[in-house]
C-alpha cells in the first residue's frame, strides 16, 4: 500500500511539472488468474525472407558463407523460439551455391515448429528451417503455412 501511495504521488509530481503523465502504475496479475498456455509448445509454420545480405556485411570473405548458416540459425532460433535448429541440406547447399565469399543477398526460408520424437530430448519441440525457391522478393512478407 505505501509502495502504491509513492507511485501516485510520483505521478501526480511528474505530470505537475510536465502536464504528461510520465509514469504509469501497471497492477499486479489477481490470485485467481490462470497462465495463458504458452504458444511456444505448439506446432507452427511459418515461411519468412532472411536478409543474408546485411548480416554478412563487413565481413572477410572466407567467413561470409559459415556466417550467413549461422545467421540463419540465430533467425529461426528468435523467430521460432527454440534452441535446437535443424537447418536442411538443400538450404545449406543454396546458401553455399556461389562459394564461400558470394552468398546470396536474401533467401526465403520455411520454418517449421516440430514435436521432438526422442523421449530424452532436452526441448519438447525443435525447428527445421527448409529452402523455399524464389525469383522475386517484393510484396513478401512473413505468413503463416498450413502445414
Amino acid at each position: 500500500d505505501r509502495r502504491q501511495r509513492q507511485m501516485c504521488i510520483r505521478d501526480r509530481v511528474s505530470t505537475q511539472s510536465t502536464g504528461f503523465l510520465l509514469h504509469t502504475h501497471i497492477m499486479p496479475p489477481k490470485k485467481g488468474d490462470k497462465k495463458k498456455v504458452s504458444d511456444k509448445e505448439s506446432a507452427l509454420t511459418l515461411e519468412a525472407t532472411v536478409n543474408l545480405h546485411k548480416r554478412v556485411h563487413a565481413t572477410g570473405f572466407k567467413h561470409r558463407a559459415p556466417k550467413a548458416v549461422k545467421a540463419i540459425h540465430q533467425f529461426a532460433h528468435k523467430l521460432m523460439g527454440t534452441s535446437d535448429v535443424r537447418i536442411d541440406t538443400s538450404l545449406n547447399k543454396f546458401v553455399w551455391s556461389k562459394g564461400i565469399r558470394g552468398v546470396p543477398r536474401r533467401v526465403r526460408v520455411r520454418l517449421s515448429r516440430k514435436r521432438n520424437e526422442d523421449e530424452d530430448a532436452v526441448e519438447k519441440m525443435y525447428t527445421l528451417v527448409t529452402y523455399v525457391p524464389t525469383t522475386d522478393f517484393s510484396g513478401k512478407t512473413t505468413v503463416h503455412v498450413d502445414a
